[in-house]
């Protein structure tokens, strides 16, 4: 599967299931605004993400107009246990560059699973997208989100019920389509 495809089934989950499903009630704006950068990045190794990371954040730096950015790497981190590991190593980048406050970064992978979960519980599904990605936010933007927003606290537990009343079965066929509707564009 070639970048372009890549990012074709990123942006469907995200319009589809984050936005459609109002995981988290904060995308949509940014997205109809085309504010969401959606990247891909080649690296095949945990140093060569963290490279990656690192380029992202500075173009956060250098680039105000973009909101926030999707960093999908599917060539590497493919298991969620070492993924998991990954991110101490990318909140440990983010306090090396001086940028904890500034960012924050969120997790998403294909089999994302909460501590104290079953691999198949529904709830995963509110973390579960097609590629491991990490998702850059800004934190004044999120904080500022989060202060207009009412009910901010029960989005957690709204998203689990919404998950539990899908079910799993129909969130992994929701998954599969973002996947099999990516053109191909012979890459």
């Amino acid at each position: 599967m070639g970048e372009t495809e890549i990012i074709t089934a990123t942006r469907k989950w995200v319009e589809d299931v984050v936005v459609g499903y109002n995981l988290c009630p904060f995308a949509k704006r940014e997205l109809v605004r085309n504010r969401v950068r959606f990247v891909v990045s080649e690296a095949e190794t945990e140093d060569e993400l963290l490279q990656a990371l690192h380029s992202e954040l500075q173009r956060l730096e250098d680039e105000p107009e973009i909101e926030t950015t999707l960093l999908v790497h599917p060539g590497v981190l493919q298991d969620f246990g070492i993924y998991n590991e990954f991110l101490d190593a990318a909140d440990g980048l983010l306090a090396y560059l001086e940028m904890e406050g500034v960012y924050q970064i969120a997790s998403f992978h294909p089999d994302y699973q909460f501590a104290g979960t079953e691999p198949d519980a529904a709830e995963n599904y509110t973390n579960r997208s097609p590629f491991p990605m990490l998702h850059l936010l800004r934190e004044a933007s999120l904080e500022a989100a989060i202060d207009s927003y009412p009910d901010v606290d029960g989005i957690p537990e709204r998203n689990i019920e919404l998950m539990e009343n899908l079910g799993a079965e129909k969130m992994r066929e929701i998954l599969a389509n973002c996947l099999e509707n990516s053109p191909d564009t012979g890459e």
